[in-house]
């Protein structure tokens, strides 16, 4: 739509020189999606809330946190009982963070199940795991900032692991705390980093949207668009969608804040930080979890932590190991098996990372780990070479048409 088009004429004059409503008036009714996407869609759009969420809430938190180790803790409790709100605040944000990496984790399997990673969206697909890396260190260094027993000693394990690197770890280490042990400056990086870190995300995010509508989203039985009969414009059918999806995501929110709102946290984290005593069992949040595992699934320190990084970075180079021409597993009946068999293993290794390392654990987590792996490297090249997949449809609008028929 041309600037002529808008009868308000301060939008008229506006767009005339700064064309952003053409722009969202393009991605409003212009842009074509395919008619088949389920709900399974939504939760790219989910993700983007929880940031804005985020980023609100925490941009009130930090006008009453205190950076410091003897007032950190203290500030936290302020907020919770003396600030207007201040609880509510608190608890949307900590719980908000919980739901991004909730529907973060589902759109990346969303992504795994139907091909998303594939040629030509390899690049949508990178900086999907970038964003992700962002939220990860971003996540972390939130969780030191209440200055509880978990958040000390967690940023003194996790932090503690970069020593392994060598000739250099030892530097980096010192370098992160701003001393020679986890104190003052070390929170104060951590604060200012967090602080700042959302919007570099938000930037990201940017241009993983600028990439998706390069090509445009992939769909749930991983054809292209032949042409407009296989696509609808996205406003008002995606758009429905998607409120709907959002409506189900607050209420839920408001249920975990009111009724669950420690539910995901730790209780050792209301106590206050002592370096002189060590909590029995060290655990990351919810999320960290799978990873945890891998890094304790290894006796030695330095392969322990390149596992857990490797773990990540095999994600950088997934459109490049499934060299399958087919993307969605609805046709592909041997990789649907695997991929649930991998689903299994990291809800697997959640668990595991959440248990001590010992016994029987320590052995289960060397096997999740092994398997982990194992899917990427071995059986997904494998895959692309010595499956058999099913014929696809000629087009999106095939199997839609043919169920039609159907059903009438």
């Amino acid at each position: 739509m041309s600037a002529e088009k808008f009868s308000n004429p301060v939008v008229r004059w506006i767009d005339h020189r700064l064309p952003v409503f053409s722009m969202l008036d393009h991605e409003k009714y212009d842009y074509p999606v395919p008619k088949n996407l389920n709900y399974m869609w939504n939760f790219g759009v989910l993700a983007g809330l929880a940031l804005v969420i985020m980023i609100v809430t925490g941009i009130v938190l930090a006008m009453n946190y205190t950076a410091h180790v003897d007032h950190a803790f203290g500030s936290v409790e302020r907020i919770m009982r003396d600030v207007n709100h201040g609880w509510l605040i608190r608890y949307i944000h900590m719980n908000a963070a919980s739901f991004f990496f909730i529907v973060v984790y589902i759109h990346i399997f969303r992504g795994l199940y139907y091909g998303s990673y594939k040629a030509p969206r390899e690049l949508l697909w990178i900086l999907g795991v970038v964003i992700f890396l962002l939220m990860m260190a971003t996540a972390f260094m939130g969780y030191v900032l209440p200055w509880g027993q978990m958040s000390f000693w967690g940023a003194t394990v996790i932090t503690n692991l970069f020593s392994a690197i060598p000739f250099v770890g030892e530097s980096i280490v010192v370098f992160l705390w701003g001393g020679f042990s986890v104190d003052n400056p070390t929170l104060n990086r951590f604060f200012s980093l967090h602080y700042l870190m959302p919007f570099l995300i938000a930037g990201v995010v940017v241009l993983h949207i600028v990439a998706l509508h390069r090509f445009g989203s992939n769909n749930p039985i991983g054809i292209d668009a032949k042409g407009p009969q296989d696509t609808i414009s996205f406003h008002p059918y995606y758009t429905i969608k998607d409120m709907v999806g959002i409506a189900m995501f607050l209420l839920l929110l408001a249920v975990a804040v009111f009724f669950f709102p420690n539910a995901m946290g730790h209780p050792d984290n209301y106590i206050p930080a002592n370096p002189m005593q060590t909590p029995a069992h060290i655990v990351p949040e919810w999320y960290f979890l799978p990873f945890y595992a891998i890094l304790r699934a290894v006796p030695d320190k330095l392969g322990g932590v390149l596992l857990m990084f490797s773990a990540i970075f095999v994600l950088f180079v997934l459109p490049w190991l499934d060299r399958s021409p087919v993307r969605s597993a609805r046709f592909r009946p041997v990789f649907r098996i695997f991929f649930w068999l991998l689903f299994i293993d990291c809800i697997l290794l959640g668990y595991l990372g959440g248990m001590p390392a010992e016994g029987i654990y320590v052995l289960l987590s060397r096997l999740a780990t092994a398997w982990y792996f194992l899917h990427f490297l071995v059986i997904l090249p494998m895959l692309s070479v010595f499956e058999t997949t099913k014929p696809l449809p000629k087009s999106i609008s095939e199997p839609v048409l043919a169920t039609a028929r159907g059903v009438a």
